[in-house]
């Protein structure tokens, strides 16, 4: 029994750090036609999806969009990106609204609405699945 334990614990371990490198990677970000930059800092693209600016760096409006709370594109994203779990960006943003200071960006269902609104919107910013076609709108790469 103990080693039909041991080999269940290793076998999960090592799923996950198998998996864990390759969800980290699994997006890129898209933006409006309109937005100058080709790339962009993670910290930068952190205060913008964060609401702790509502520009970038070269003092064009930005306008985030996020995924559903479930997608594992959000998880991926909200892990590299923001350096916290869906969760702990879901508590950011509870305590953003109770004190007033700001709501949450706009949420989509899928990769092509995401899209969508990316590209109907000027200065708008968001992120797709790495494998999501982006016709329309330009990918920007994260430093």
């Amino acid at each position: 029994m103990t080693t039909l334990r041991h080999i269940t614990v290793g076998a999960i371990f090592a799923l996950c750090v198998i998996a864990a490198p390759a969800a980290a990677q699994d997006f890129k970000v898209v933006a409006n036609p309109s937005v100058a930059a080709s790339d962009i800092a993670a910290a930068d693209l952190a205060k913008i999806f964060l609401k702790q600016t509502s520009k970038y760096p070269d003092g064009g409006a930005a306008v985030p969009v996020d995924q559903g709370k479930a997608s594992p594109v959000r998880a991926a994203f909200s892990q590299k990106v923001l350096g916290k779990s869906v969760g702990a960006v879901d508590t950011y943003w509870q305590q953003q609204i109770f004190s007033g200071k700001d709501v949450p960006p706009a949420a989509k269902s899928s990769d092509d609405d995401v899209i969508a609104f990316v590209k109907a919107t000027p200065g708008a910013i968001g992120y797709v699945a790495a494998s999501a076609g982006a016709a329309g709108v330009k990918t920007i790469t994260v430093k």
